[in-house]
């Protein structure tokens, strides 16, 4: 007659393995990224995704969500959404892929700056440098390079934040929600997952 499995090991077959839960929490936010690229074409909420990423993931695969999150808005918009295949509109995708990332890295760097402050000053402080890291990165290629600095206005410019907001009020309850399905670190453990190599 077999032994019986101890009860921690007993319940791992319908536990999925940590890298499976990882993998699911990625494919999550990449599927949130498409449907945010649907529903706002340029106005992909990049700095909120960043703001995320860094708080949630270690250094390296918030990099890789920021390549994919970029990737799977420039697929839908070329492939669905109709966008040009101009020389300028490539440029542009470029621009935003390498933007998206640096905004990662400005909420990485916040975050890591504030370090135990709590959660209540650490998400805020890593959306705003994201946010700025996004937005400024902008306006510096579009002021030396590109062109569509008149896209900065004031008015734009807070409404892409209010969507900005928006998603990362969203993000936060879809990692809360993660985390109570096992597959992402804790909202009150962000500032730990921050700080993950």
């Amino acid at each position: 007659m077999p032994k019986p499995l101890p009860p921690s090991r007993a319940a791992a077959p319908a536990a999925l393995p940590a890298g499976w839960r990882q993998a699911l929490w990625l494919a999550l936010l990449v599927a949130a990224s498409v449907a945010f690229s649907l529903a706002f074409a340029c106005a992909v909420p990049f700095a909120a995704f960043g703001a995320a990423a860094a708080l949630t993931l270690s250094r390296r695969e918030a990099l890789c969500l920021m390549i994919a999150v970029w990737l799977a808005n420039q697929l839908v918009g070329f492939g669905l959404l109709g966008y040009p295949w101009t020389p300028s509109s490539i440029a542009w995708g470029a621009v935003l892929g390498v933007v998206a990332v640096l905004s990662a890295e400005a909420a990485r760097a916040a975050s890591e700056r504030l370090g135990g402050r709590g959660i209540m000053v650490l998400a805020p402080a890593a959306f705003l440098a994201a946010f700025a890291a996004y937005e400024g990165g902008l306006f510096v290629v579009a002021a030396a390079i590109l062109g569509g600095t008149e896209d900065f206005a004031p008015a734009i410019v807070a409404r892409i934040f209010e969507i900005n907001v928006v998603a990362w009020a969203g993000l936060l309850l879809l990692a809360r929600l993660a985390a109570a399905a096992g597959l992402a670190a804790r909202p009150a453990s962000l500032a730990a997952a921050a700080r993950r190599a």
